[in-house]
């Protein structure tokens, strides 16, 4: 029972996985040059905003993680 039971999961599994495959129609992709061009130009604004972020945050994991100075208890004797 339980083997006839992983057999019909199985097989309901790979036929909905396979559907999608084939209903599958070819798309055509006409997209011009301009297209390209303008998600090329999204992408480098994502880039030039995504690098300068991920620094910030490299910067302030560091200074979390630094061993913190004891000058400001000596200063205060």
């Amino acid at each position: 029972m339980k083997f006839t039971t992983k057999i019909a999961t199985a097989t309901a599994t790979l036929m909905t996985i396979a559907s999608s495959a084939f209903a599958s129609g070819g798309r055509v992709d006409h997209s011009g040059i301009v297209v390209w061009v303008f998600l090329g130009f999204c992408g480098m604004i994502v880039a030039a905003q995504l690098i300068p972020a991920l620094l910030g945050m490299l910067g302030i994991v560091k200074g979390v993680m630094a061993p913190r100075e004891d000058a400001a208890q000596e200063t205060s004797k």
